[in-house]
């Protein structure tokens, strides 16, 4: 008879934060979401900020219901997003809110750093792709704008790794989390001491790097009696969420592979045994991102989902009620076709106006306007498809590998008119599953920490086994084929 055991994931993303009961058996994980919460950032002044005490208030009552539901549960590990971190001083105690990575502050940051220290020796350290707002960046505008802070400072801690604290107090540095900062040499999986002492940035502040599948403490006594358990033991998964998502891609050992993990960011990439940093890598800006069980995630972050949920937040405040599947809908019916944009352009990261700023774009590139909601949400969709193939065709390049399928997980992948056109696009099979991929990675994690799931490979085939997969062939990729040709130079890397 199986046994089963029950662990929670704290799963929070930019836009929402899940409390997630995974109940494990030898043969099947399954997932119950117990308590969801809203997680966008609050404005403070001209700044943009997460409200830390609403995110663990929320994260305890999720606790509370867990607890209830599930009786005894073996752990409990939280995922978050990369980059952003909050300040500890020297008592523990968080200084201020942590800043939101589409903040501001960062806006030039990218050029302090570089007039200090040249690019490709920053690339070469940390093998990380160049986006305005990696931590390096953040921690520069600390010091540049608010150096009496930075002096309070005792540690900073990554979002997922700051929640952890607050459950069990214990101060560390998950492996996957810390490589998304571009303060760490990828090559020794250590913070760079040469970059720190460069910058003129305290290397003290930087907590010990610990591994994926870590045990760092147990819930704090308060709040184990809050709500109602014992002093659960908590543990440091792939605390980046992506790092969890690929964790979870249900495929076979091997390196004829890609991931693409689909949400309001799409990540396109391999696993691979170690950092690949060279020429090429620099020249095509791909990260080299810590995974879980000594894997390297080679990939490239594109701004995915977030161009349609912005243009519908934008609807929406207008008075016009879309949802994701509606709009997909009204795409689906509009023009093959009728433009292209880059969806990496850096006009395109902060909250704006979207519709308005991508027809502005459309202009620019000789492209006409379009008021039409379908069409507009289609262009964003062609638009992705095709930077995904451009993706694939370097990995291939770099990597020497020959790419056959391409997995797709995440919340994304319930949007079927991308994955099909993904599939158009790149010529390959698509597969497609898990939905919560984060959550199933964590959870399969916190079980192979436990000892319920003996590796990696196991744990990957329970998760294929215990979801739907749905598979997606290439249609008409002569003609995806003949239009990418004609586009892809938009695609600047």
């Amino acid at each position: 008879m199986d046994v089963t055991k029950n662990y929670i994931a704290i799963d929070l993303g930019a836009s929402s934060g899940r409390l997630i009961l995974g109940s494990v058996t030898d043969n099947k994980i399954s997932l119950e979401e117990l308590h969801r919460f809203e997680n966008g950032p609050i404005e403070n002044s001209d700044s943009l900020q997460w409200d830390f005490a609403k995110l663990t208030a929320e994260i305890e009552e999720g606790l509370k219901k867990a607890v209830k539901r599930a009786g005894k549960i073996e752990s409990i590990s939280v995922d978050s997003w990369g980059v952003d971190f909050g300040l500890l001083d020297s008592n523990g105690k968080l200084l201020e809110n942590p800043y939101h990575y589409r903040d501001k502050r960062t806006d030039t940051m990218m050029d302090e750093v570089f007039s200090i220290v040249p690019k490709i020796q920053v690339y070469e350290i940390t093998g990380i792709q160049f986006l305005q707002f990696n931590s390096i960046y953040q921690l520069m505008a600390l010091k540049l704008q608010r150096p009496q802070l930075l002096e309070k400072t005792d540690k900073i801690l990554f979002m997922a790794d700051l929640v952890a604290n607050h459950l069990c107090g214990e101060i560390f540095s998950e492996y996957t989390l810390a490589s998304t900062s571009q303060l760490a040499d990828m090559k020794k999986s250590v913070w760079s001491e040469e970059l720190f002492e460069k910058l003129s940035l305290p290397l003290k502040i930087m907590p010990k790097i610990v591994q994926p599948g870590s045990v760092v403490g147990k819930l704090k006594k308060q709040i184990a009696e809050k709500i109602g358990s014992e002093q659960i033991p908590i543990v440091a998964t792939g605390s980046h969420d992506t790092a969890c998502a690929v964790a979870s891609v249900p495929a076979a050992n091997g390196n004829n592979w890609a991931y693409l993990s689909s949400g309001t960011w799409s990540l396109v990439g391999v696993e691979i045994p170690k950092p690949l940093i060279n020429e090429n890598t620099y020249k095509y800006q791909f990260t080299n991102e810590g995974g879980a069980y000594n894997t390297i995630r080679l990939l490239k972050n594109i701004m995915g989902l977030w161009l349609i949920q912005e243009c519908r937040r934008n609807w929406n405040q207008q008075g016009e009620k879309l949802s994701f599947s509606t709009l997909a809908a009204m795409a689906e019916k509009s023009e093959p076709f009728e433009a292209v944009i880059n969806p990496n352009d850096t006009r395109f990261l902060s909250p704006c106006d979207m519709p308005a700023v991508i027809n502005d774009y459309l202009v620019e590139k000789g492209f006409d306007k379009t008021n039409d909601k379908g069409q507009l949400i289609r262009i964003i969709i062609e638009s992705l498809a095709f930077y995904y193939r451009k993706v694939i065709d370097i990995l291939e390049e770099i990597t020497g590998n020959k790419i056959e399928v391409l997995h797709l997980v995440g919340g994304g992948i319930q949007n079927e008119l991308l994955c099909q056109f993904t599939a158009n696009s790149i010529g390959r099979k698509v597969v497609a599953g898990p939905v919560e991929a984060t959550a199933m990675g964590n959870i399969m994690i916190q079980a192979i920490t436990a000892g319920q799931i003996k590796n990696i490979s196991e744990g990957r085939k329970i998760i294929g086994d215990s979801v739907d997969l749905k598979v997606y062939q290439p249609i008409e990729h002569e003609v995806w084929n003949k239009k990418y040709q004609q586009v892809k130079n938009i695609f600047d890397f």
